[in-house]
């Protein structure tokens, strides 16, 4: 498991907060009686300087404090960075790119918590959606085909959302003869959006009923994707935000990031 950034950075605005609050509630008062005391008593310049100087971790957490709450509010209730490790939503988002997330989209909640504490909107089919999965503590991206209440049929590789098959276009194969893989445009709800499919029969016919307070998700790359299909579905306060913006991409190795790919994400 990685690092939980949204925690690491709560503790560190909460700790640095918390002693620039302590120095001007009571260390400030101290070091001022000091200061007087020394001054009635005669001290010397260098004396009073000494007296008066403010502690390195009372400096440090007056720097960092509002620097750390600004970003932390950013992060929490309006826009987060993320990069994108797999390929599970090509041919929509590439190895390397790095997108924008609003989070509030779909309603402020607290960070590290995830307790909704402000209702703005409810995520929709077609949507591409960061989320943390229920069998381990990551960030995944996937796209929203089921909200609660839908009936998910995934039958010849065509999906079918409450008994509407959603419509499919072949637009290429790759490579000509003998593909790996095809490409469609998939109408789901408002969004069309491109997907990935190999070419190879599958026989079975798999249907869920997507539970309350639940989702379904699945990856545009849809041979190539760890998604609803295998782990199940994502509870509601497992949602962090919808993802709105490719802003930049930067290929493996040694390679300067390209902005010439960024769009919008639909």
């Amino acid at each position: 498991m990685g690092v939980n950034f949204p925690l690491v950075l709560l503790l560190a605005t909460s700790i640095t907060g918390f002693i620039w609050l302590f120095d001007i509630v009571y260390l400030r008062s101290q070091r001022e009686t000091s200061r007087r005391e020394a001054k009635f008593q005669g001290g010397g310049t260098e004396a009073l300087g000494k007296e008066i100087q403010e502690p390195k971790l009372i400096e440090y957490s007056k720097s960092f404090f509002p620097v750390l709450a600004i970003v932390l509010l950013l992060r929490s209730f309006l826009f987060e960075p993320f990069q994108i490790p797999t390929g599970s939503m090509i041919p929509t988002l590439q190895v390397g790119d790095f997108i924008l997330v609003n989070k509030y989209s779909y309603g402020l909640r607290l960070p590290v918590f995830g307790t909704k504490i402000l209702d703005v909107g409810e995520p929709k089919n077609g949507d591409v959606m960061v989320f943390i999965p229920p069998h381990e503590n990551e960030y995944f991206i996937k796209r929203v085909v089921g909200i609660p209440g839908d009936k998910i049929r995934y039958e010849d590789k065509t999906l079918f959302i409450n008994d509407q098959k959603q419509n499919l276009d072949f637009v290429s194969q790759y490579p000509p003869i003998n593909p790996q893989y095809l490409v469609y445009n998939e109408f789901l709800g408002d969004t069309e959006h491109g997907i990935h499919r190999n070419p190879y029969v599958d026989p079975r016919v798999l249907e869920w009923q997507v539970p309350p307070g639940n989702y379904f998700m699945m990856g545009d790359n849809r041979d190539q994707s760890s998604d609803s299909r295998y782990w199940g579905f994502v509870p509601e306060k497992n949602i962090v935000g919808k993802a709105i913006a490719v802003w930049l991409h930067k290929e493996p190795g040694l390679k300067f990031p390209e902005i010439k790919k960024n769009r919008w994400i639909e």
